[in-house]
């Protein structure tokens, strides 16, 4: 059991964080006892160890809470990562594409021999 603090540094997080993932619904705040500060179980930290490594990998809080209520049904996580991997897909497409086209257009600049404009400009307008 260990104080929202030492949760938070152990985690490197800071304690809004923590706090914010108990307003989210993420996690369970524990009961203030009457006197002293509120204790943090080891499965709350492993709870937020899940949510990190989650965010890590780019689950956004809907899909974390989901992937956390789902723990014990393979299928439909699985369902949820094919669903990540093929936005995750999706972007590299676009990012490579992007790269091209600006690839393309300083490689106009290299080229460009009127130091009054700019090609890039130019395709910009």
């Amino acid at each position: 059991m260990k104080t929202i603090g030492k949760l938070a540094k152990e985690l490197d997080i800071s304690v809004e964080t923590i706090r914010f993932y108990e307003r989210k619904g993420l996690i369970k705040q524990p009961l203030k006892p009457e006197n002293g500060y509120r204790l943090y179980s080891i499965t709350i930290a492993d709870q937020l160890k899940f949510i990190l490594k989650s965010k890590a990998l780019g689950f956004t809080l809907n899909e974390i809470a989901s992937l956390m209520s789902l723990s014990g049904n393979c299928a439909d996580v699985e369902s949820m990562g094919l669903k990540k991997l093929q936005l995750i897909c999706d972007k590299i497409t676009d990012l490579q594409r992007l790269e091209k086209v600006i690839q393309e257009m300083t490689d106009s600049c290299k080229s460009n021999q009127d130091p009054n404009t700019c090609p890039i400009i130019n395709a910009l307008k």
